[in-house]
């Protein structure tokens, strides 16, 4: 009889397909399990294999530093660099003259100002550092810029539009997003809301969101007095940058309010600067109590994050989810779809079989926004709907992400299947929100570079791109049902 068996030390044996399951076998005799396939090997999985070497040792300038200082967060914070003179002298040994001129170019041009944890910079491999995942989400280069398409706009999601008070917009009947400060442990690239995080750059003056109490004030009275107001996500800028003080004091505030049910924290930091949580006891202590009150209260109170590529999941990582999860307190992910970072399929199936892993529920891919001076990182909407075909069965549907664009012009988030009209051909897509904004057309604009010749032409001639947008909207009324 054929038998594949499961380990050395295992008292089952695995049947194949071929063979017969006999009787229950005498009192210490091995139990054979019969099964359709023979076991996976272990070393192909490659999601549970989570590095933890001294990585940040192959940086000349972190070549000295002991794994208890680069786990501490007020050392990661110490030596954050936000200027790209700092970088080039950080990166000197590892990276060209012409790579340095290029990052030098790349941040004259960029929306956003640098800023990049010793953690998130030692997990870049700088032998090939044009094409690193992380080095194209966090580091500008002039030379893979390309030039906007002629419908994108700083803030193409309308949260300005959407705020009845500065830094809080209500857009959704009864969900609202608090901004109550305006900077991040890091500085992506892709921010969506380039238009107010992080300092001035060349290209950009933002509008300022300084954690301002009058103006936390503010949006407190505004969400009170709103009795459909029952979920409040609190952003930035980013949670992480709060004081425990001031972290505990937002979310007892929304708790005493009787129409909030939920509050969900948001912060790129696990993905970034994972040793906060291990090493700020007060941060993650205060974030506790409020979860542990919300549950009280019988309201829930989560985190939210944002990893984008499985290279950003190490075992710091998983050390500072499981001491979340030791506490209770639940994770999200929320991923943006990027051209060259998390748009393959085996990219993409690691990421949530790996986030799965450590404990974080992946929730949504985003279809990258329509920012600019990021075109290169843009990528289509036929590619997400690939995606989501191909990697929904990969794990259980609950750790399974919905992919969703976020209509540009304030529609919300809409799943990425969910169109009226898409013509592939002009790269041009058409959603509508009953819920939000009933009767609102949204449109998503594909990259110009990933269209052919003639429909990049198209996109430059004014008349043409009013007769491809008139045609979209017409095409999408007519599968509209009354």
């Amino acid at each position: 009889m054929s038998t594949t068996p499961v380990s050395a030390a295992s008292p089952f044996r695995v049947l194949t397909s071929a063979s017969s399951p006999s009787a229950p076998p005498p009192s210490g005799e091995t139990e054979e399990i019969h099964a359709l396939k023979p076991p996976v090997d272990p070393t192909t999985l490659h999601h549970a294999q989570l590095r933890r070497d001294e990585f940040w040792r192959n940086i000349p300038a972190y070549a000295d530093v002991t794994y208890e200082q680069f786990i501490d967060h007020a050392w990661q914070s110490k030596h954050t660099i936000t200027r790209p003179e700092k970088l080039i002298e950080t990166l000197q040994g590892l990276v060209s003259a012409e790579f340095v001129a290029d990052v030098n170019a790349g941040f004259h041009r960029a929306p956003m100002s640098l800023r990049i944890s010793p953690y998130l910079l030692s997990l870049i491999d700088w032998r090939d550092a044009y094409a690193d995942p992380l080095r194209i989400q966090f580091i500008p280069v002039a030379s893979r810029l390309l030039p906007d398409h002629p419908k994108l706009g700083l803030d193409s999601l309308h949260e300005q539009a959407d705020a009845p008070v500065p830094g809080l917009t209500h857009r959704y009947p009864d969900k609202a997003l608090f901004l109550p400060l305006d900077t991040c442990p890091v500085y992506c690239r892709f921010c969506t809301r380039s238009y107010a995080v992080g300092v001035d750059t060349d290209e950009v003056e933002k509008v300022q969101l300084k954690a301002k109490p009058e103006r936390w004030q503010r949006a407190f009275r505004y969400i009170a007095s709103r009795p459909e107001l029952e979920d409040i996500v609190v952003s930035g800028g980013d949670t992480y940058n709060l004081r425990a003080q001031q972290l505990q004091e937002i979310g007892e505030t929304l708790l005493a309010m009787p129409n909030i049910r939920r509050i969900r924290f948001a912060t790129k930091g696990p993905a970034v600067m994972p040793q906060k949580i291990l090493t700020d006891d007060a941060w993650v202590d205060a974030l506790t109590r409020v979860v542990e009150l919300g549950r009280k209260l019988h309201k829930e109170v989560v985190l939210h994050t944002h990893f984008n590529h499985p290279n950003e999941i190490t075992g710091i990582t998983q050390d500072a989810l499981d001491r979340l999860h030791e506490r209770g307190i639940f994770v999200r992910n929320q991923s943006v779809l990027q051209r060259g970072v998390n748009d393959t399929v085996d990219t993409m199936r690691l990421l949530i079989k790996r986030l799965g892993h450590v404990n974080v529920h992946p929730y949504y891919v985003y279809v990258h926004d329509l920012v600019q001076g990021v075109e290169d990182l843009r990528t289509t909407l036929d590619t997400a709907l690939t995606l989501e075909k191909h990697i929904r069965g990969s794990t259980a549907g609950f750790n399974t992400p919905t992919f969703v664009v976020d209509a540009p012009g304030g529609g919300g988030k809409r799943d990425a299947h969910s169109f009226e009209h898409y013509d592939r051909d002009n790269g041009i897509s058409v959603f509508t929100s009953p819920a939000v904004k009933e009767g609102q057309f949204y449109l998503y604009y594909d990259p110009l570079q990933l269209l052919s010749p003639e429909a990049q032409a198209r996109w430059t001639d004014p008349k043409e791109q009013y007769r491809i947008i008139t045609n979209a909207i017409e095409r999408a009324k007519g599968k509209i049902r009354p």
